[in-house]
């Protein structure tokens, strides 16, 4: 039989998480139900709930027979495509290539060579 009531110190292991993860992610989430003089514990129904919801957010489907990834996709081709990887800019680079040279031609102003 499962408590109803978890304590702060079980809580992280419960749901499979380390202590640090725990109070960062869910325990802001959670009503603390004091235990005792210094005892914290959290309901173990909400507890579940916060899972459930966290699985429905993050979860990934389970993989299929076959598949290598839960996330691979087949690119489909674009049926206006007529050639791929040729460049509908028509400037040669040309104009590039002529600022290069004279970058590298020119000498610095205001340095001394040593």
């Amino acid at each position: 039989m499962t408590p109803r009531i978890i304590r702060h110190r079980d809580a992280p292991s419960y749901l499979g998480m380390d202590r640090n993860r725990f109070n960062a992610e869910v325990r802001p989430n959670l009503t603390e139900i004091p235990i005792g003089k210094q005892g914290i514990g959290f309901d173990r129904l909400e507890l579940d709930a916060w899972v459930d919801e966290y699985v429905a957010r993050n979860g990934r489907p389970a993989r299929a027979k076959g598949v290598t990834s839960w996330d691979a996709k087949e690119c489909q081709a674009s049926p206006s495509e007529e050639e791929l990887g040729t460049s509908t800019n028509e400037s040669t680079g040309g104009e590039f290539a002529k600022a290069l040279a004279h970058l590298h031609s020119t000498k610095r102003s205001g340095t001394s060579q040593r």
